[in-house]
């Protein structure tokens, strides 16, 4: 790839590949139990999910602990699946939590879940799905009025 690097503003340049993706992810409390209304417990959920992300080369652009959700603000590199990223993130930081709270597990949480098992997951950029569309589309047309072959992918 010869793109100048102060072409694409905030990407990542990787050895391989350059990038710029930003995810919104919220996740809940099972049955919206308000588990972090005490800002000791959200503090403490904040510094597990940081921790948890350094280990999985995750970061963390923007967090909030609500008292029954949470929400961030993350990217990760390209070849990592975002299943994995979320997995990963709730799976460990509940684990980790009821290891050190096993008493609201006992006394709050039916079946001994922290998170209910759906989540919100939305990709965040810099353009918007049309921009990217009439981008694609001037290249087309760009191509054809060239009599060129359309742009390689690889």
């Amino acid at each position: 790839m010869n793109i100048r690097r102060d072409k694409i503003k905030d990407a990542v340049y990787e050895r391989r590949y350059v990038y710029s993706t930003h995810y919104h992810l919220i996740w809940c409390t099972k049955y919206r139990n308000q588990i972090f209304k005490d800002q000791k417990l959200a503090d403490e959920m904040k510094e597990l999910l940081v921790q948890i992300a350094q280990d999985n080369d995750i970061l963390i652009e923007k967090m909030e602990v609500m008292p029954e959700h949470i929400h961030l603000l993350i990217s990760f590199k390209p070849y990592k699946a975002a299943s994995s990223v979320i997995k990963a993130l709730k799976g460990r930081s509940a684990f980790l939590f009821f290891q050190n709270h096993p008493e609201i597990k006992k006394s709050q949480m039916w079946g001994g879940h922290l998170w209910s098992s759906s989540y919100y997951f939305g990709t965040v950029g810099n353009m918007s799905k049309e921009v990217v569309e009439k981008y694609i589309n001037d290249q087309i047309y760009n191509a054809q009025k060239e009599k060129k072959p359309y742009p390689s992918t690889h």
